[in-house]
């Protein structure tokens, strides 16, 4: 496919045909908030692409904050990643059990660490199994790996700098979660937060981006998705959503279609929503 971009998004064809390269390095991202009966590690354990390590990006957090897994400090990143056999020179493709979910949040961890080297299997387990290719129960054998890092602060943003961007304009802010949740009409899953969206955010709806068998829409369809969301474009975004993960696929469909300047609102809506100071919006606009 001439899709595929290693920096981004590739194809279960462009996986399986670079599988047994010794630079390639797997990672199963499966989370599940609304599933509290489902066990993602025990999954990959019983299932999984062969070699691929368990990404959880709960542990690969940080943990001296109270709301759920912000990025972690440059040093646990790079403990983490060695511990998993992750280091310079090798090239990452991560996946989940949705399709395209969780995956995007550990991209976009990758690169705000200064790692560009890493895809998002398109279509993720569900296509990889769909197609019947092959798959283990085995854990990887791992070797360690030295990582530097190089923080790049540009793709994450704060509460005090989303707050200045809702009033200024300057950026665009695009909220991923769903138009019921993003209008203040539907509950949110963590309790305790007030509904609705950042004054002056846009919604786009992250399953909006997907195709139903769970790959990404061609650059053209996100571009088009986005601008009939009213995004302007040509100016630097911000991502957001419930806890930053779903944000992270709104960025990927930024990259896709050549936008650059994009970032995420690490908090999200589980910081925002908790603070009676802050403004909320409801409905549409």
């Amino acid at each position: 496919m001439s899709n595929d971009d290693p920096k981004t998004l590739v194809s279960t064809q462009w996986l399986a045909d670079h599988l047994n390269s010794p630079d390639l390095r797997i990672f199963d991202a499966s989370w599940f908030l609304d599933e509290p009966d489902r066990d993602a590690f025990a999954e990959y354990q019983a299932v999984h692409i062969p070699n691929a390590r368990h990404f959880d990006i709960d542990d690969v957090a940080d943990h001296r904050s109270e709301l759920p897994h912000m990025a972690p400090p440059i040093e646990k990143f790079m403990s983490r990643m060695r511990s998993m056999g992750v280091g310079d020179g090798h090239q990452v493709v991560v996946y989940d059990s949705a399709g395209i979910l969780v995956s995007p949040r550990v991209w976009w961890l990758f690169r705000l660490m200064g790692k560009p080297d890493i895809a998002v299997l398109d279509g993720g387990l569900p296509k990889w199994l769909a197609e019947g290719r092959p798959v283990e129960d085995m854990p990887p054998v791992i070797r360690d790996r030295h990582m530097t890092v190089s923080r790049q602060a540009q793709m994450v943003k704060d509460v005090t700098q989303v707050a200045a961007a809702s009033k200024l304009g300057d950026y665009e802010i695009v909220d991923a979660r769903s138009p019921g949740r993003f209008c203040g009409e539907e509950p949110e899953p963590r309790e305790g937060l007030r509904m609705g969206h950042i004054p002056n955010s846009k919604n786009v709806y992250y399953a909006d981006l997907l195709n139903k068998d769970g790959t990404m829409k061609s650059p053209d369809q996100l571009k088009a998705i986005f601008e009939a969301a009213g995004v302007d474009l040509s100016k630097p975004v911000i991502n957001t959503c419930g806890s930053g993960v779903t944000a992270c696929i709104t960025g990927l469909a930024l990259e896709r279609i050549g936008h650059r300047k994009h970032s995420v609102y690490d908090g999200s809506w589980s910081e925002w929503g908790m603070y009676n100071d802050l403004k909320v919006a409801t409905g549409d606009a």
